[in-house]
């Protein structure tokens, strides 16, 4: 039997419409950079997908950055925007903006349910200079959505700028630029390829480059851009979002809980993307059910995918105060071609898993 990948915010299977688009950029010799018929060829391609990106999340072509994916994207705002500003970034953020905002940042608490803490978020921007705020639009652990809007508002009465991680959002939600400064986006989180991004960014707002050379991207990140991999992610975002997730998502989460009353939903109470559960059982390390899904050939994991292999306790549960219980947590993140079949099988290897592991405390 196939196995079930049930991983998709760690990376989203490719898009067929992606994987055409790629054969056909990789067929160009030209660099984008060029002035000869090739080298305008490749740029044709290159301003194509630059607009459609662009058009998809209410910006302008010229206000799109292409990165190596979202880790740059969101350094390039944090490193590029934080000049004369402090650093104010949400307790459950990602590591890659955790670690570019820098030690020093201020991080603002969550409340239990895993939405940033509105009120500590207020008194911090009214507590000093002008800041520049980082959040996630959706947690990729929980799939908790933290309240943009109100979060906007709050910046800009403070005038503070504020960075978006959006990068779980394309392919699951309609999702737009709307009041925020700068977006970060990655293309193998909705079925593109991997290693490439794009930071999108508000009109008139200038990063200073963190990574500098030809004068590519308007002089806001050298290097070559990597045409087939930018072609493949304009088509994956042009591709529909798909229908039934957040049904299939309740299911599991119902089924799972007659199976085990005792199993803990990580944010439930809050919106959440609707192909993101976190599922927690007590007594039962992270790794071990990861482990042991894996052998009944179910691909799930225990967070982030951001550690080198490696299983740790989660921050973000641990930031949402679910002390020990955040070491026995995996996240089940729902592909955009989930089969018919996914219920079933999952909960056939989860409820084996679950008598199995029972009361050993592993």
């Amino acid at each position: 039997m196939p196995r079930l990948y049930l991983d998709a915010n760690a990376t989203e299977p490719m898009r067929p419409e992606a994987i055409a688009a790629m054969a056909e950029a990789m067929a160009l010799p030209g660099n984008p950079s060029s002035v000869h018929a090739e080298g305008r060829a490749a740029r044709r391609i290159l301003e194509e997908a630059r607009e459609a990106i662009a058009a998809r999340f209410g910006a302008r072509g010229r206000d799109v950055v292409f990165t190596s994916g979202g880790t740059e994207a969101n350094a390039l705002a944090l490193r590029g925007l934080a000049a004369g500003r402090r650093v104010l970034v949400g307790a459950t953020e990602h590591p890659a903006v955790l670690a570019a905002a820098g030690p020093d940042a201020e991080v603002i608490p969550v409340l239990a349910d895993g939405t940033l803490d509105l009120a500590a978020l207020e008194a911090a921007l009214g507590a000093g200079g002008p800041a520049l705020v980082a959040v996630m639009a959706a947690n990729n652990e929980t799939g908790v959505l933290h309240p943009v809007d109100a979060i906007a508002e709050l910046c800009r009465a403070h005038g503070a700028l504020l960075h978006l991680d959006a990068v779980q959002m394309p392919g699951r939600l309609p999702f737009a630029l709307g009041p925020a400064d700068a977006m970060a986006l990655s293309a193998h989180k909705l079925g593109g390829p991997k290693g490439v991004g794009a930071l999108i960014l508000r009109p008139g707002l200038d990063p200073a480059p963190i990574l500098t050379g030809g004068g590519q991207e308007s002089g806001r990140r050298g290097g070559t851009e990597a045409l087939p991999a930018i072609a493949g992610f304009a088509a994956a975002i042009a591709c529909p979002l798909p229908e039934g997730l957040a049904a299939l998502r309740d299911a599991i989460e119902a089924g799972v809980k007659a199976l085990a009353p005792e199993v803990v939903i990580a944010g439930f109470a809050a919106p959440r993307l609707p192909n993101t559960t976190s599922l927690i059982l007590p007594g039962v390390a992270a790794e071990t059910q990861v482990i042991a899904l894996d052998l009944a050939g179910v691909a799930v994991s225990a967070g982030a995918a951001c550690s080198s292999g490696k299983v740790r306790q989660s921050h973000v549960l641990a930031a949402m105060g679910y002390g020990a219980e955040a070491a026995c947590a995996i996240r089940v993140s729902l592909p955009w071609n989930a089969g018919t079949d996914t219920l079933a099988r999952f909960l056939d290897a989860w409820g084996a898993m679950r008598a199995r592991l029972r009361g050993r405390g592993r």
